[in-house]
């Protein structure tokens, strides 16, 4: 669906071209898909012109799978007049349009190879009128990837200017009925995954990963939440946390003396615990070694501040609370001593959909965490829970018959009944969970009178379920990989970290930037190495965050993200490696006749030399990690991927400084460095005797 943008540039890629389009008009492209066999069409905003769909699968939950159509309508805006090409790597058919010039009109082959460059063509200063439109071959994967470069800058060799991606700031585009209706379906369909409505109003189980949602499990939840906590939080979840998405299910005098029954009931299963994950979840990465000095302390952060918890969480103490963010002010009024702790270790352990990231703490850490979260949060003074047999009794008659199992893992049998979601006609999408009470233009409440959950849904959010409603809800059964991933970026607020942190990438790179094989395992928690050390060679810690895991979402999230930027689920199978190519590349990244590479960058075992700022990625680890178009992009123009970069470039108008060594050819040295770097762990490093 285009790349994903849930964070723009804050500087464009190339000169002449504004740096955000926020003053001019919304950013972004208005993306039409339209079916070929059915002529039904969606609309979704795209940051760029990429996808890709799998041969059999739909290019949007809302179109039926098969050829379809996808065409970008927006503008391309400049600040200065500037001269560019264009060119595209595509599997189906690609024409573009720029100011009512036809720039491209061109069919990818089977291997998907870039096109030819487009004639150039000067774009005015402001907005110039853009039209891309793609058509899916019938019989393979469809995909599509955009570049540009400017005619006479420093990329440019004798072959033609170097492309690289454009920048989701150079375009925007104009508002729309057909847009916002089609924006309101979508959100629909969103809120309908993330409120689990299936696991009540059943519906057939598809490969969409949201279907599988469970709440957390109750097998031992009494050992892990206070008492008198639960039975708060049964009475009405949103009193205790505005954002809680489970509802409030008991209404009228007796809510609360139903809440405090569940709640004791809940309390007597102390038993029969779920276990931490695997082993390979938990990689305590930034813990020392037993022969390693730890970095010297000097003045540390509290590890809540270098874990950069700030960023979904207001903290027990805060003067000012962002409404947007989770309160952790009753932590302690949850939580019974060291239960926090555990739970910091393995959050996915009782809930493997949590929000909560596993970050790969220690038991010292996640100890350091508590005790300080405890301390900032006002002193709990837990009820003990009520033993008395009737009415724990009353609490599993009430857990087996108001719904509870629908959503929370127990060995019970559940009782609740609901109407499946095929019983459920459109004009009944205003009933139930969705009914509004008699009120006068506040904000609504359901009525009062009615059994159905309170889910406390904005006039906004009902509107764009009763809209949902009305459509056959076959988008339910189609899972898009680049859909899937844009929301799940959404919901786990990965843009807290990634791209206002330093030396943290933005969202929108990784798609291209990552293998998708290896981001699944990355993602997932499950990569036993940090991609770089914790400590500087001369002993101080130099990046505080680090990338926490998400068990269950970790390939999807990674497959989606390779789709945004048009790329596939699996990597291409490489081509034996040229011992000769790899010789010549360990040469290039050396210091004696090469680039200095490992000055920066450890080579498998060997550290960095002579870091000066900030450590490289290790190189045993890039052929693993690179998608090779990256790699390739990243060598020749690193300020056009991140304009802060330390990263020096040595491939000016593609030549190399180093010109007794394969003629001084950009291309060709760029290339046996990667053969070297598909050694991987068979690297020698440069500095050691040939093998």
């Amino acid at each position: 669906m285009g790349r994903l943008f849930a964070l723009v540039l804050a500087l464009a890629l190339l000169p002449g071209i504004v740096a955000t389009a926020a003053d001019k008009a919304p950013a972004g492209l208005v993306l039409t898909y339209t079916s070929t066999a059915s002529t039904q069409s969606d609309s979704v905003l795209a940051s760029g012109v990429s996808l890709y769909v799998k041969h059999g699968q739909s290019p949007t939950p809302f179109l039926p799978a098969g050829p379809f159509t996808a065409a970008w309508e927006g503008a391309i805006l400049a600040d200065l007049r500037g001269t560019f090409v264009f060119q595209a790597a595509l599997g189906g058919t690609l024409a573009l349009e720029i100011n009512g010039v036809k720039l491209l009109s061109v069919t990818g082959a089977p291997g998907g190879t870039n096109s030819a460059l487009s004639a150039p063509i000067q774009l005015n200063k402001g907005a110039n009128a853009f039209k891309a439109t793609f058509v899916s071959p019938e019989n393979r994967d469809a995909f599509v990837r955009l570049n540009w470069a400017e005619k006479g800058s420093a990329l440019s060799n004798v072959e033609g200017p170097f492309t690289t991606p454009i920048p989701a700031a150079a375009f925007s585009h104009s508002p729309s009925p057909s847009l916002a209706a089609a924006t309101t379906l979508h959100l629909g369909r969103e809120l309908f995954l993330q409120f689990r409505c299936a696991n009540c109003h059943t519906a057939p189980r598809t490969e969409m990963p949201e279907l599988k949602m469970d709440a957390p499990s109750f097998e031992g939840i009494g050992a892990r939440r206070h008492y008198d906590w639960m039975a708060r939080w049964l009475v009405d979840p949103v009193a205790l946390r505005p954002s809680a998405r489970m509802p409030k299910l008991f209404h009228g005098d007796e809510a609360k003396a139903q809440a405090e029954a569940i709640a004791a009931f809940l309390a007597s299963l102390r038993g029969g615990e779920a276990k931490p994950p695997a082993a390979e979840y938990r990689t305590h990465q930034n813990e020392p070694k037993p022969d390693e000095t730890p970095p010297a302390a000097g003045e540390p952060k509290p590890l809540y501040e270098r874990l950069h918890c700030l960023g979904c969480h207001n903290p027990p103490d805060a003067a000012m609370p962002d409404p947007q963010k989770l309160s952790q002010k009753r932590v302690a009024e949850k939580f019974p001593a060291g239960k926090l702790a555990e739970y910091l270790q393995a959050p996915e352990a009782n809930d493997p959909w949590t929000r909560m990231p596993n970050f790969h703490l220690s038991a010292a850490e996640a100890k350091e965490l508590e005790a300080w979260l405890f301390a900032a949060a006002p002193k709990a003074n837990p009820a003990p829970a009520p033993t008395a047999p009737d009415l724990i009794e009353k609490g599993r008659q009430l857990v087996q018959t108001a719904g509870c199992l629908n959503c929370h893992p127990l060995k019970l049998e559940n009782q609740a009944k609901a109407p499946a979601l095929a019983e459920l006609a459109p004009e009944h999408w205003n009933r139930g969970c969705l009914a509004l009470s008699a009120g006068s233009g506040q904000a609504p409440t359901n009525d009062p009178s009615t059994k159905a959950p309170q889910f406390h849904f904005t006039l906004e959010q009902r509107a764009a379920l009763q809209a949902f409603g009305r459509t056959d809800r076959s988008a339910l059964t189609r899972h898009v990989p680049s859909e899937f991933a844009q929301r799940q970026l959404r919901d786990l607020n990965c843009a807290a970290c990634h791209g206002p942190l330093e030396g943290i990438p933005p969202l929108d790179l990784l798609g291209a930037k990552l293998k998708p094989e290896w981001a699944g395992r990355f993602i997932a928690g499950a990569i036993p190495h940090k991609i770089r050390y914790d400590a500087h060679p001369r002993g101080e810690p130099w990046l505080e965050a680090r990338m926490p895991g998400f068990p269950t979402r970790g390939v999807a999230l990674a497959t989606g993200l390779a789709a945004a930027n048009g790329f596939p689920p699996h990597s291409s199978s490489e081509p034996p490696n040229q011992p000769a190519l790899a010789e010549i590349g360990r040469k290039l990244v050396g210091k004696e006749g090469g680039f200095s590479c490992v000055s920066c960058h450890g080579v498998g075992k060997q550290l960095a030399m002579e870091v000066f700022e900030s450590e490289g990625v290790n190189l045993a680890f890039a052929a693993d990690r690179l998608q090779p178009d990256f790699y390739r992009r990243w060598l020749r123009a690193p300020s056009s991927v991140d304009p802060q970069t330390k990263m020096p470039a040595y491939f000016d108008e593609g030549k190399s400084p180093l010109e007794e060594i394969l003629g001084g050819n950009a291309e060709k040295q760029i290339s046996a460095i990667w053969e070297y770097l598909r050694l991987r762990e068979r690297m020698v490093p440069p500095d050691a005797a040939a093998p």
